[in-house]
């Protein structure tokens, strides 16, 4: 049984019907990828997942339970990491837990115990102009992580990195991934960022956006850096290629 999953969700905005009848599934520990082309309605499914819109129709379900248009209820990373840049990155990271109502040196001691796992110990003072890229990435999903939610959804976490750095993150995040044992939705139009961390993929094509086709990726994890080159890697990543053409 799915821990969350939409039923026919469908939305539209001034009149144009922006994505209709989207119905996805989450299960516990998974990877869970929207793979699609800018423009198709993904970021818009994640604001209805997330509480933060209405769907015109349908509805989102979190263990069994309706949430539709509750915010609060998963942990969501936009795509830019809004880091403040005028906090530490310590205070950036407890923002989850200073909100919560815990006191700024306990929420600080708390963010600062996942430091060593998120690669960023030693850097607690230091303000985000600071960080590299990848490492302003896991500033930012170590703070959605103390949100504390069983459910994180990742909105392009990793585009604006360059090519090397972001396979670095990837290789990191799957380690982390099973370490807290999370089960998240991220969105990409990376097709070699979906297939390398997902469990499985669904294809987002049309206006308005539908799902057109779900590819399963039958590789366990760990994952290493081999599996970019892979016979599996490359048999899925053309069929996925030949199904974006055909949508």
């Amino acid at each position: 049984m799915s821990i969350f999953a939409t039923g026919k969700i469908s939305k539209t905005y001034q009149g144009m019907a922006v994505i209709e009848d989207v119905s996805v599934t989450l299960n516990q520990g998974e990877i869970v990828c929207l793979l699609g082309e800018s423009g198709i309605g993904k970021t818009t499914l994640f604001h209805i997942m997330a509480g933060l819109d209405m769907p015109d129709a349908g509805a989102v379900v979190l263990d069994g339970k309706e949430i539709t248009g509750i915010p609060g209820q998963v942990s969501y990373m936009l795509q830019k990491d809004l880091l403040m840049p005028f906090k530490t990155v310590v205070d950036n990271v407890a923002m989850p837990l200073l909100i919560r109502g815990e006191k700024r040196n306990v929420a600080r001691k708390i963010a600062g115990a996942h430091f060593a796992d998120f690669g960023l110990q030693g850097y607690e003072t230091y303000y985000p102009n600071q960080l590299s890229g990848g490492m302003r990435q896991r500033a930012a999903l170590l703070r959605t992580y103390l949100h504390q939610r069983d459910v994180i959804l990742l909105d392009e976490p990793f585009s604006a990195l360059d090519s090397i750095t972001k396979m670095e993150l990837h290789l990191w995040f799957l380690e982390q991934f099973s370490k807290f044992n999370w089960s998240a939705f991220f969105i990409t139009h990376d097709i070699d960022e979906a297939i390398f961390l997902s469990d499985r993929i669904y294809i987002m094509a049309g206006h308005p956006g539908r799902i057109t086709n779900e590819f399963v990726i039958a590789q366990d994890r760990p994952r290493s850096d081999a599996f970019y080159t892979s016979e599996l890697f490359l048999k899925i990543k053309k069929e996925i290629i030949v199904n974006l053409k055909r949508a």
